[in-house]
């Protein structure tokens, strides 16, 4: 039967309903409409997934096993010298993971406003964290521990999982002696003097390149005489000089004996310095697993090979074209140490014409035979090139292949 405006129900509708033994489209009647809708929302609301809470409830660190509180520590920031900090593990209610991190204050502070965090080692995973003394340094200067000054940095740990944060319920001292520093770090830094490249002329002096903040370098030579550093070449500039392993203001450095090449290191955040002197730079052939030719120093931070024939070297798979280059250098023992500059990929094509420049730069990397190799071009092999390898501070590091 169809239902009409003139019947008692009153409104039709078209929504589906039952007709017969199946469901159809067709006309009913708004009442069992609103029926069946409150039906099918009551089968949603009962199909609903109310998830699960999540449980983010963690155990404070009760015990500190090391540094011991009050434990003294006279800084070395130009050293790889670090204090291990170390305390017993939090527990997560739910099984999974706590990270930490280390938090330091003044010896008075109470850690509302910590002038200092880092996590703790991988990434906040271990349960103890490696501070180096350059790191430490800093946190003394944040703690107003003056250059030279002996003062106490307070210490604790935070667990966390999640948002809730749990703060360890005990803190230690650490009392430091820090190092010679600067109040004021010079924004740009340059090599003049008798001694060096660009002589005692400062428009010609040297910039060291800045690589991160406070910390420069420049790869160059040093001939008999002295030099200094200045943080400008024209009006009054502030000078600098180097002293062992540490900067000094003001006076100069003496250098003896034949001309040598050097990277010199200047970290003014912890007024420590580093000259290491290069014996050798060359081209490592990644199928030799050695180097294949020696490059020359020929100044202002440049090495070249001149003229050279390169063959590339005959394999199973066709022919080896991977390079990059090894820095000997004068290690701490007086013994050759090695450093290497290649890719910032892990393995490359081959380039062409249409190679980008950046392929060329140079970065410090892992020692490998074949990892982070650049690929000589094709139209390299069998013929005589000239190799052009720039530590230049002026620009990135890179280098350059001319065939002949």
């Amino acid at each position: 039967m169809r239902h009409t405006l003139a019947e008692p129900y009153g409104i039709t509708s078209s929504l589906p309903c039952f007709q017969g033994r199946g469901w159809g489209w067709g006309p009913f009647p708004m009442k069992h409409n609103l029926l069946l809708l409150f039906c099918l929302a009551g089968l949603l609301m009962q199909c609903k997934d109310p998830g699960r809470d999540l449980n983010t409830n963690i155990s404070t660190v009760t015990t500190f096993f090391a540094p011991n509180d009050n434990q003294a520590v006279k800084l070395q920031p130009a050293t790889p010298a670090a204090v291990v900090f170390e305390w017993d593990q939090a527990r997560a209610e739910d099984g999974t993971l706590v990270l930490y991190e280390l938090a330091f204050d003044k010896e008075s502070g109470d850690f509302s406003k910590p002038i200092y965090k880092l996590t703790s080692d991988q990434n906040g995973v271990q349960n103890k964290a490696t501070v180096t003394h350059a790191i430490l340094n800093k946190i003394a200067a944040l703690a107003g521990i003056g250059s030279l000054g002996t003062g106490k940095l307070k210490w604790t740990v935070n667990a966390s999982r999640g948002i809730n944060v749990k703060p360890a319920g005990q803190s230690r001292l650490l009392q430091v002696e820090r190092p010679a520093g600067f109040a004021e770090i010079p924004a740009e830094v340059y090599l003049t003097g008798d001694a060096t490249e660009g002589g005692t002329d400062l428009a010609k002096a040297i910039k060291l390149k800045a690589v991160r903040p406070g910390e420069f370098e420049v790869y160059t030579s040093l001939k008999a005489g002295s030099y200094q550093f200045v943080d400008r070449t024209t009006g009054t500039a502030k000078t600098y000089n180097v002293t062992g392993t540490n900067i000094g203001e003001n006076g100069t450095t003496t250098v003896t004996g034949a001309t040598k090449t050097y990277r010199i290191s200047l970290d003014f955040n912890n007024a420590a310095a580093r000259l290491t002197e290069i014996k050798s730079l060359g081209l490592w052939y990644g199928a030799d697993n050695a180097v294949r030719f020696p490059l020359t120093y020929t100044g202002n931070g440049t090495w070249t090979l001149s003229n050279t024939k390169i063959d590339f070297v005959p394999v199973s798979y066709g022919r080896e074209e991977r390079y990059k280059f090894r820095l000997t250098t004068v290690g701490a023992d007086g013994k050759d140490a090695f450093e290497w500059l290649g890719s910032s990929n892990s393995d490359n094509s081959r380039p062409d014409a249409n190679t980008a420049a950046a392929y060329y730069n140079l970065f410090s990397i892992p020692q490998s035979q074949w990892d982070y190799s650049y690929k000589f071009n094709s139209a390299v092999d069998g013929k005589n090139v000239d190799l052009l390898v720039s530590l230049a501070p002026t620009s990135t590091y890179f280098h350059r292949v001319t065939v002949k």
